[in-house]
Parts: structure tokens; sequence; C-alpha cells
């Protein structure tokens, strides 16, 4: 849990809140997850249980305080969407702190309504000035053309070619 980010909080657009996720939140989140054919290719499929990987993955990220994920719920509390954030303090850039952000999911019901974009102008604006960070970054995959089109929208400038490593 990022402690400075001042949560539940009304979002811009009519009609939602921005919470921090629970455990209780877990199926809705791997439901996002899966609605996703490239998550889905990587295992995270609708039918994939609440298993103890991703119950265990969700309680790190709460029990850390420099990690989040967050829901937003609409009228209904139905889980709208969701994206974890990630403040890391580091050395480089006179000692900036950066906030990640990951796993942007939007659910199919609720997109093409600025939702995405409220979301992420949050994550940008007041969570970016909550957590003293001075640069905000994210990474997506290479074959999320639109994703990226909605990325620069927002400001975001392609600056680096990421790489990973797979342990197992």
């Amino acid at each position: 849990m990022i402690a400075a980010l001042t949560l539940p909080c009304e979002l811009a657009l009519a009609g939602y809140r921005l919470r921090r996720a629970t455990a209780d939140d877990l199926p809705a989140l791997i439901a996002l997850l899966a609605d996703d054919p490239i998550a889905g290719a990587r295992g995270d499929t609708a039918d994939a249980p609440a298993t103890s990987d991703y119950e265990a993955a969700l309680a790190d990220i709460i029990a850390d305080p420099s990690n989040d994920v967050l829901v937003a719920i609409n009228a209904r509390a139905a889980i709208a969407a969701t994206m974890q954030l990630t403040r890391i303090p580091g050395l480089a850039r006179r000692g900036a702190t950066r906030l990640l952000i990951e796993a942007v999911r939007v659910g199919r019901d609720h997109r093409s309504a600025g939702l995405g974009t409220t979301i992420m102008r949050w994550a940008m604006g007041p969570a970016a000035t909550a957590t003293g960070s001075s640069l905000v970054q994210l990474t997506s995959d290479a074959q999320r053309l639109e994703a990226h089109r909605f990325y620069e929208r927002l400001g975001f400038v392609a600056t680096h070619q990421g790489f990973k490593y797979h342990v197992r």
C-alpha cells in the first residue's frame, strides 16, 4: 500500500470511485486480466481459479508499502477497471522517485467512456504528487499498438526499449 495515497476517492468521471483492491476482489481482477488475448496467452484465463499464486501475489502487493493495486468501481460497486502502481525511489536523475504504472485494464463494458483516461490522469497527477514522484513510467507489450496510441495521447513518450528474462 502506498501510504501517501488517500483512497478511496471520487474520480472526475461521474459514477466511479477509486479504492485499494482487497482479497475479495481477486475473481474480478483475474477476469479483467483474462479479458485480453495477450494476457490469456500468458496463462491469465477466465477459468483460472483464484489460486494460491494469485492470492499470494495480491497479499504481497497489499503488504508492500511501495505498491498498490487499485480498482475503479461503479455506482453498483462492480469493478470496472484496475491498475497497479509502484513507487520506485532511485539514484538516477538526482535521486528522482518514479511511479510505475502496470496492469492497466478497463472492463469491456466500461471502455470508450473516458474511464481509462480518468484513472491514468489521476495516476499521472494526484498519485504522482502524493508519492513524491517526478517521473511516471509504464511498460506496454510491443503488440499493444492501440494502447501505445492511447498512452501517447496522454503525453507519454516512448523513450526506451525494454527487455525481459524469464527465470521459470
